[in-house]
């Protein structure tokens, strides 16, 4: 597979990257974390989705007796805002093979009353554990060479508001999908890329949970605009992803009553399928 040919000459690894700083989380006592959600992982007007769930996914990683995140459910209950967040955990169950716990995001408002931004429920075991054994009918998605796909740097105008995920990212999008951007959207529920991160780090299970948000909405390719805020998501976690760039494909087929969902696959350099996510988003049909 191509290798992202904008990421940096000096590649940072897993555990010592922006992501990983800005994902951190400290423990304060038991089952209560303190973390400092970074303004680097904004879009538009709003902290990132995905990246708010690798924040909380860490911290469940630190409070279950397993590491990985196997299947990881979060309703937004309120828009985070950049700066200090607790997250307190509570273990619902272990066993020898997963351990299921849950977790909430805090944050005070403007009246200095504390608010639940995220509410999450999780199962986490061990990914090198799992079998061998695939029997799938799924297919990578057919996207262009790196060189033949385009960036936001190749944009050519600014979106308005906070851009500065971006910066964080290697993306690269399927022309295919990219009719909005020239104002002729296709009016297909599409977006397809290669996706990493800019430093160069590898994909990792909690990284996959930044990877099935981090694209543009596909409601820009159905015609709409602006922000798309999600407010549920899913992800299942499928295997260890393999070193290189990974493809990440989504689709939307139905947009109802002000709703639409966003089904996504993760698949790595090795052409598996490394992750799966479905999220109910509110677009804004005027």
């Amino acid at each position: 597979m191509p290798e992202a040919a904008s990421v940096q000459a000096v590649r940072a690894t897993i555990g010592d990257s922006e992501f990983d700083r800005d994902t951190a989380v400290t423990r304060r006592e038991a089952g209560v974390y303190d973390a400092d959600l970074s303004a680097g992982w904004t879009i538009i007007t709003a902290v990132n989705g995905g990246y708010l769930l690798a924040v909380l996914g860490r911290a469940l990683a630190d409070a279950l007796p397993h590491s990985d995140p196997f299947t990881i459910s979060a309703h937004y209950l309120t828009a985070s805002q950049p700066g200090p967040a607790v997250i307190r955990t509570d273990v619902v169950r272990t066993g020898r093979t997963l351990s299921t716990g849950q977790a909430s995001l805090f944050q005070y408002d403007d009246e200095g009353r504390e608010t639940e931004r995220i509410r999450v429920l999780a199962s986490y075991g061990d990914l090198d554990a799992l079998p061998d054994d695939v029997r799938t009918t799924a297919t990578p998605p057919a996207i262009p060479p790196v060189d033949q796909c385009f960036g936001p740097q190749d944009a050519p105008a600014p979106i308005p508001g906070s851009s500065a995920i971006t910066d964080r990212l290697f993306l690269k999008l399927d022309p295919a999908t990219l009719g909005w951007a020239l104002g002729a959207p296709s009016g297909k529920g599409e977006m397809r890329a290669w996706f990493g991160l800019a430093d160069g780090r590898d994909a990792d299970p909690l990284s996959l949970l930044l990877a099935v948000d981090a694209l543009p909405p596909t409601a820009f390719e159905i015609g709409l605009s602006g922000w798309v805020p999600t407010v549920e998501l899913t992800v299942h976690v499928r295997c260890r992803p393999a070193p290189g760039p990974l493809r990440v494909s989504i689709t939307t087929r139905n947009l109802a009553g002000g709703f639409l969902e966003e089904d996504a696959e993760v698949w790595d350099s090795a052409d598996r399928l490394v992750a799966q996510s479905r999220q109910l988003a509110r677009a804004r049909l005027r």
